[in-house]
């Protein structure tokens, strides 16, 4: 079978400020030109049963908001972390600062706040984009014995999780980084992300944009449990971003052992 080689798989994105000004920077870069080359974390495909029609979501990796090709300072102030998601032809950043009521602004001055969730064409805001997925042959580990002697054999393993909800069905595949094996009763469990968490209510036009992050565990082929990244209050006044709503769905998951 086939599956995703993680390892060898990026988004890109190129900025050429002389075709096409950036939308999307807090600064005045040093450069007129950058190409940006990110590890995928995440594949996602939701089919709509109702249209047959299918969209992909890939998930970038966090990196953090910097100046490229500079001396010195190359972090910018206030510092974010900075995730991109990209659909087929769109694209949502997510940006996160010390706290939620932070946001930096566009350039040039005078153009407004970055939005912490920006969302466009990728043909409109980027000189180019490109999603790099490298497919290699798997095989299905199919008994916690195969995950349990798989994990402590230090095998690559990627998970596949398919949820069906309303009119939608979504495979999602995503590398296990975390797994824990008991050789003796034969229990093993998934700690790994981070993954794309969907609202499967959401209407296709909207998918994108209501994608959140989430950590992921299972133990179980049957069900998944999600600790998802929301606003959290860590006072009357204050809020973070941070992994604390945790949601248990029914599921149906697979381990698949990596052999390119």
């Amino acid at each position: 079978m086939k599956t995703i080689d993680f390892s060898r798989s990026f988004l890109r994105f190129r900025t050429d400020h002389l075709n096409k000004p950036s939308r999307t920077t807090s600064h005045q870069p040093p450069y007129t030109l950058n190409n940006c080359l990110i590890a995928i974390e995440c594949r996602c495909r939701i089919t709509d049963r109702e249209t047959d029609a299918t969209q992909q979501f890939v998930l970038g990796a966090s990196c953090k908001t910097e100046r490229v090709g500079v001396e010195h300072d190359i972090w910018t102030q206030p510092n974010a972390d900075f995730v991109p998601i990209f659909s087929d032809d769109s694209f949502m950043m997510l940006k996160s600062f010390a706290h939620t009521g932070i946001q930096a602004g566009l350039y040039p001055p005078g153009s407004g706040k970055q939005p912490l969730r920006q969302t466009g064409s990728r043909a409109e805001f980027f000189d180019a984009t490109a999603v790099h997925l490298t497919e290699c042959e798997g095989e299905l580990l199919d008994s916690p014995a195969a995950i349990v002697e798989a994990t402590l054999a230090a095998e690559p393993l990627v998970a596949v999780t398919e949820l069906s909800q309303g009119r939608y069905t979504a495979v999602i595949e995503y590398p296990v980084k975390t797994m824990n094996a008991n050789e003796r009763d034969m229990v093993y469990q998934t700690d790994t992300g981070p993954v794309l968490f969907l609202d499967l209510s959401a209407e296709p036009e909207n998918l994108l944009t209501t994608l959140e992050l989430a950590y992921s565990a299972f133990n179980s082929p049957n069900w998944i449990e999600f600790i998802v990244r929301v606003p959290t209050d860590v006072s009357d006044e204050l809020s973070v971003f941070h992994y604390s709503k945790s949601v248990r769905i029914d599921a149906r998951n697979k381990v698949i052992r990596r052999l390119g």
